[in-house]
């Protein structure tokens, strides 16, 4: 039984863990910009040449 009491212990403690990280990262701007990513791909981009022909 005390198995249980420090395997929950254990894990409540990992979930803290994840769940302050989430909000450094959400309350740093992580996570403010999603819609710019998915059309990135779609977006024609000029490359500029290192020599000038």
């Amino acid at each position: 039984m005390s198995v249980m009491i420090i395997l929950i212990a254990f894990s409540l403690s990992i979930a803290a863990a994840f769940l302050v990280a989430f909000l450094i990262s959400a309350r740093k701007g992580q996570y403010d910009d999603v819609h710019t990513p998915a059309i990135r791909i779609l977006l024609d981009e000029e490359t500029q040449s290192t020599t000038n022909v």
